[in-house]
């Protein structure tokens, strides 16, 4: 499922992609995030080709009118989608699980049903 999604004022082209665990952001596209190095650099496999990762970023987005943020790896080449159009973003599944993202494929749609008001990180149980 692509769509474009706002970050810092700008459209990024995102691929939202269940099949990936991460969250990964163009280099060219870093303009307005915070990027940080990391301290240990590592690989990762993506479109057939094995990445060098060395950076990381914190994504504040908007999703269809959503905020939603969260860690991303930078990453110099993500690749094209079926129109040849360059996929800025790709969107993974950790991400889209904590903020409730589904992919329709049957609509070609995105389901923000499941999107949280608010985060409850703990209940304090009383009495016995």
């Amino acid at each position: 499922m692509r769509r474009p999604i706002q970050v810092d004022g700008r459209q990024l082209w995102t691929l939202f992609d269940t099949g990936a665990r991460n969250t990964y952001v163009l280099a060219s596209a870093l303009s307005g995030l915070t990027v940080v190095p990391l301290k240990v650099p590592r690989k990762a496999s993506l479109g057939g080709k094995v990445h060098a990762i060395d950076r990381a970023c914190f994504l504040e987005a908007v999703v269809e009118g959503k905020p939603v943020e969260g860690d991303a790896v930078v990453i110099d080449e993500i690749g094209l989608d079926e129109e040849g159009r360059a996929i800025e973003v790709l969107f993974g599944a950790l991400l889209m699980q904590k903020w409730g993202i589904k992919v329709c494929p049957e609509t070609e749609s995105l389901d923000l049903t499941h999107y949280p008001k608010e985060f409850v990180e703990f209940m304090e149980l009383r009495g016995g």
